[in-house]
């Protein structure tokens, strides 16, 4: 789609939006999210649970809807300007943030200013955004964003995490410390009160500029627990869980107040192999693991079939999928042949790290436990905090020989997952260090050219499945367990929800 059909039909999208009634009404939704970010800056993050909230306080210049279209937010329009290589946004009018400051061209400014230097250095999100060389204030009302190579997956990017708009002012006079604890936003909901690994409340924004949602309140409980999550959600006390035990979905369906919705979801899980740890140096041994695991059983008795196998990091909804490209076979026979000719001994320990209160995953580690024994290899199961090793213990070299892999790829885009996992020194890749990989991720970045960006995308992902770095398992169904008292959720198939026309009965 040409870029001036694209921004004709947001606009086309928002006017509807825009026009549809805002009165408030009574009420609080209650929402279950299954881990607390801790931080609230949207520098800070890359955690689906905080763009599930994240979205109602913060606004970028870009908007995706559920329905995956990009439609105008903060910015009414952008063009590509000087043989694409500066991008100007028109910025809307009359718009503030929650504690009054006006939003402006400054605002924008200091949004990546901010991301782009020392600030954004401290998190993980500072990569995404790098191919921006600065932005240059043209009017009050008007930005341009000078780029210092390609992006082609850069107006996506722009809807969400890190280039959340934020106000200079309040960070300027609070801190950065302060802000992530009390954030402030131009979004549909505003912050109220944050209680550490408990809760985070919101209330409406009344003079929001796309409308005022028609909730007044929105409570986000932290239930890392998924059968918790499923026992609040049959009790009444939330309307929303973002977890349920997948064995208790047919249970949930027969409750009359309740539902299930289950959707394609951008969420692909793998098993990462610690390339430089004992037996997972070499490449023939992680084949040989690989194909000792019944992968379509495990989707089948564990999952339910609420799951698709997968070849690559990716599931069938992103760009850059290959569909010639198939899992490695199941075959334990010839797995356990390959093992003893790279000289693996019977009984050889490894470690597996897991999230620690994903129930649904836990399941999953003790049937890849039970498949590799089955082989000669003692796996050992090594559950975590999430926070502990998604922050601590993976970015740092210090998992054992395999650990859950776990990622969204909120874009929908192969690159948003590849770059972060395999190019050298990225916070997710702490062991591999390819040239061949990190110049086939480059050039995928480096050009306007779908069509091109494909092709290199679905050599990377064939180069990936040879050199075997991860054990590929499946991508999930996003599922939500729902109250019907709540209407009119429109449910994001990335779990980043938007509940501007959600309401409660």
């Amino acid at each position: 789609m040409k870029l001036k059909t694209l921004i004709a039909s947001g606009s086309l999208v928002f006017a509807t939006l825009a026009a549809s009634p805002g009165a408030n009404a009574a009420g609080t939704l209650n929402v279950a999210l299954h881990q607390d970010p801790g931080n609230w800056d949207p520098i800070a993050t890359f955690l689906v649970s905080w763009g599930a909230v994240g979205s109602q306080i913060f606004d970028g210049l870009i908007i995706r809807t559920p329905d995956m279209k990009l439609v105008p937010g903060l910015a009414t329009k952008w063009e590509f300007r000087d043989l694409n290589t500066k991008l100007r946004f028109t910025l809307r009018r009359n718009v503030k943030f929650h504690n009054g400051e006006p939003f402006d061209a400054e605002a924008v400014k200091f949004t990546f200013d901010r991301m782009l230097g020392d600030e954004g250095k401290k998190g993980p999100q500072q990569s995404n955004y790098n191919s921006i060389d600065k932005v240059v204030v043209v009017n009050p009302m008007t930005v341009d964003f000078i780029m210092k190579s390609p992006d082609p997956v850069l107006l996506t990017k722009l809807s969400g995490y890190g280039a959340m708009i934020v106000p200079p002012r309040y960070i300027k006079e609070k801190g950065s410390q302060y802000f992530g604890m009390n954030p402030v936003g131009t979004g549909p909901f505003k912050f109220t009160e944050y209680k550490p690994k408990v809760n985070i409340a919101l209330e409406s924004n009344p003079t929001y500029w796309g409308g005022a949602p028609k909730v007044d309140h929105l409570l986000y409980r932290f239930i890392g627990e998924p059968a918790t999550q499923a026992a609040e959600l049959q009790a009444g006390r939330i309307d929303v869980a973002n977890q349920i035990p997948l064995a208790m979905i047919e249970t949930l369906k027969k409750d009359p107040k309740l539902s299930v919705v289950s959707m394609d979801g951008p969420v692909a899980l793998a098993l990462r192999y610690n390339t430089q740890r004992g037996i997972m140096k070499d490449r023939e041994v992680r084949k040989a693991l690989t194909m000792a695991v019944d992968r379509d059983a495990i989707i089948k008795s564990v999952l339910l079939g609420n799951a698709k196998p997968i070849a690559s990091f990716q599931g069938t909804l992103s760009f850059g999928n290959d569909p010639a490209l198939k899992p490695l076979p199941f075959n334990p026979t010839q797995a356990k042949a390959m093992l003893q000719k790279a000289g693996v001994k019977p009984g050889t320990a490894i470690q597996l790290d897991f999230r620690g209160p994903d129930s649904n995953f836990r399941e999953v580690a003790q049937a890849v436990a039970g498949y590799l024994g089955a082989v000669g290899v003692t796996v050992s199961l090594k559950p975590y905090d999430t926070n502990v090793l998604l922050n601590d213990i993976i970015p740092a070299g210090k998992t054992g020989e395999m650990w859950q892999n776990q990622w969204g790829g909120w874009t929908f885009d192969y690159d948003n997952t590849a770059y972060a996992m395999y190019y050298t020194k990225q916070r997710w890749n702490p062991y591999d260090d390819d040239a061949k990989l990190n110049a086939l991720l480059h050039m995928q970045r480096n050009t306007w050219d779908q069509d091109s960006r494909k092709k290199t995308l679905q050599e990377i992902s064939r180069y990936v499945a040879d050199q075997a770095l991860e054990m590929p398992l499946y991508s999930l169904n996003t599922i939500y367990g729902l109250n019907k008292r709540a209407r009119n959720l429109d449910l994001p198939a990335d779990g980043r929800f938007r509940f501007v026309n959600a309401t409660v009965e």
